[in-house]
């Protein structure tokens, strides 16, 4: 084992017990000098004031929490430290950041973890860092309690939502670039041309009018109404007098809703009498946003269960029940300390991969149970259920089970034709009923909303069921495979201004219709036209890469900028490197099986095209412009 202790260290970040330093981070987006993905670069040592502890002691502590590091060997307390950190960065979340690395230098040892948010994953390894000082100092450590934060910090990031990640996870698996585009506060799938961005579900070809729509909810009610589908009978109140007033003329029970909402925040269903109402329309009121006008819709109440009903491209693809939380008595425990019992569930994590939330305790829940003659003091028989509130409200704790193969055709036809009059990549239909097994046109059906950004986990995550690969049925929308989400991409490891424009000039000859980005450390240019060269590197290529009608990417990444940024795309369609560096050698790594790669050293070439090499020197005044030119004709056939 090698120990990599120095007694010139310095201590950098170590605090006076610590027996190990970490210091020196760097954040890359894409592949970089360490990995070929994203990734936390950072050095550790060992310090020269404290031993630490045997190998194995850590091991052994370390191997209660995750037993599968345990019966492996280790190289280096650096080789553990870097496990750890990447068996910890998943947060018990099943992430799929499991990409680590191990570079050994004299004095210290460079460690690099995928990575996706930076500040989440800095923010783990000194977790790790403090678990390791725990160990050395046999103290205590409050693991689950630290987890949890770093939990929260993951969730509170752009990455962290259940359909953002889904997404995001289902590109890497497929090979689709993707990634943030902060300014705008979209995720980018797809590259130049064949990209498409959105929020969730909601994509920037969609029709933001129709996504409006779905929004204003007694408008689309009509609208559905008039094409002969099942709504529930209903009005629209502006006041708590106009609301009792239309309860009393639909009739008992009644369900209040805000118009203008989402995730069933502010919906009671089921009001029986005019006390309750008055509770339901405070709750509508509440959720109302600040800037929208009170409108809240009273309506009948319709016997059944809630479903979910979702089209992706006009296409049914999956169903869902949805029901209400609830516990099961043991006779021993209280309401309040079964909820906080069934909290404690890995199924209900509430993470962006767990597929149950948190029960909430809130003003409708106690009502509800006052309802039944409850309270949450109250202690509940053996093997009773107790439904906690009368909205199946996924946010608050509800149950999803998967109910895809038992819609019968009629219904799934009703769910398209409801679609086909959407201009929406993904939509949600709302609808409750005894059983979708049993068609809308002989049942008590009616369909309560449709939603134009509907989530993806309850079909992804069931709580009972199995499992529909709805990111896959987005995704395949937009790319058939991951190839079909790229664009042809030249990288070199050095070029000038001249010759960049030159090979622009080659290309725009056999294709004079294309847009061309390129970007070298002096200029960045569509086509032949220069624009605004940003001082972060990095920022350029997104900014072309983003460009809705590029055809082609030409970048320059010399040693410096792989150093210092990495590299932003993945994947080169060819590389061509002048004299390059063991650093700019990386380059050669990050490409496709079919792609090219020219090598110039001195005078010798060597030509790698689908894994065939050829070797030969250059002719005396032969200029290397022309060598890679060439090689740019199988780029030039991609369409």
């Amino acid at each position: 084992m090698v120990l990599q202790k120095s007694s010139e260290l310095v201590r950098i970040n170590a605090r006076r017990t610590d027996v190990f330093d970490i210091f020196n981070f760097k954040h890359y987006l894409g592949p970089n000098p360490y990995l070929d993905v994203g990734a936390l670069v950072f050095d550790f040592a060992l310090i020269d004031s404290r031993e630490p502890l045997p190998i194995e002691d850590y091991i052994a502590s370390i191997g209660d929490r995750y037993p599968n590091l345990r019966d492996q060997s280790y190289e280096s307390y650096a080789h553990l430290f870097a496990q750890v950190v990447s068996e910890t960065g998943k947060l018990d979340m099943d992430l799929h950041l499991n990409r680590w690395g191990v570079k050994l230098y004299p004095n210290l040892t460079r460690i690099s973890i995928q990575s996706l948010h930076e500040r989440t994953t800095r923010e783990i390894v000194y977790f790790v860092w403090d678990w390791f000082e725990a160990i050395t100092q046999d103290e205590d450590f409050a693991f689950d309690e630290q987890l949890v934060k770093l939990q929260d910090r993951f969730r509170a990031s752009v990455y962290g939502g259940p359909t953002v990640y889904a997404l995001l996870r289902t590109a890497y698996e497929k090979g689709i670039p993707a990634f943030y585009l902060w300014e705008e506060g979209l995720m980018q799938y797809g590259l130049g041309k064949k990209h498409v961005r959105g929020v969730a579900t909601t994509f920037n070809c969609d029709s933001h009018l129709d996504s409006e729509f779905t929004t204003r909810k007694d408008d689309c009610k009509a609208f559905l109404k008039t094409l002969g589908f099942p709504v529930p009978e209903g009005s629209i109140v502006f006041s708590e007098k106009e609301a009792l007033a239309a309860a009393r003329e639909i009739g008992y029970p009644v369900a209040v809703k805000p118009v203008v909402g989402h995730k069933g925040i502010g919906v009671t269903a089921d009001v029986q009498d005019s006390k309750e109402l008055i509770s339901a329309y405070n709750r509508s009121l509440a959720a109302i946003p600040e800037n929208q006008q009170t409108r809240i819709i009273v309506e009948k109440s319709i016997t059944g269960s809630d479903f979910r009903m979702l089209c992706v491209n006009g296409r049914f693809v999956a169903a869902t029940e949805r029901r209400p939380a609830s516990v099961v008595g043991d006779g021993y425990l209280t309401l309040a300390e079964l909820i906080r019992q069934e909290n404690r569930k890995p199924a209900r994590l509430d993470t962006p991969t767990s597929p149950m939330s948190k029960i909430q305790i809130d003003e409708a829940m106690e009502l509800y149970l006052d309802e039944q003659r409850l309270s949450l003091d109250s202690v509940i028989e053996k093997g009773r259920t107790v439904y906690l509130r009368k909205v199946a409200n996924l946010s608050a704790g509800g149950m999803s089970i998967d109910a895809t193969p038992t819609v019968h055709d009629d219904n799934i036809i009703l769910a398209q034709d409801i679609a086909q009059h959407f201009q929406l990549t993904c939509l949600g239909i709302d609808v409750i009923t005894k059983s979708l097994a049993e068609s809308w046109k002989s049942s008590n059906f009616a369909i309560l909303e449709i939603n134009a950004a509907p989530g993806v986990l309850m079909h992804l995550k069931p709580s009972v069921g199995e499992s529909v690969d709805v990111p896959s049925h987005i995704l395949e929308t937009f790319f058939e495979s991951g190839t079909d989400a790229r664009i042809p991409i030249i990288t070199f490891n050095k070029i000038s201004v001249e010759e960049l424009q030159a090979t622009i000039d080659h290309i725009l000859l056999q294709h004079p219709n294309w847009i061309i980005g390129a970007v070298c450390r002096d200029g960045v240019f569509v086509n032949r036209s220069k624009k605004v060269l940003s001082k972060d590197y990095n920022s350029n290529v997104q900014t072309l890469l983003r460009h809705p009608k590029l055809d082609l990417l030409i970048a320059e990444y010399p040693e410096d900028i792989l150093e210092e940024q990495g590299i932003f795309y993945q994947h080169s369609n060819i590389v061509v490197l002048d004299n390059p560096t063991e650093t700019e050698m990386i380059l050669v790594r990050n490409v496709f099986d079919s792609s090219t790669v020219v090598i110039r050293k001195g005078n010798d070439i060597s030509i790698r095209r689908k894994g065939l090499i050829e070797d030969y020197t250059l002719g005396e005044d032969e200029p290397f412009t022309r060598v890679y030119l060439k090689e740019t004709g199988a780029i030039l056939e991609v369409k």
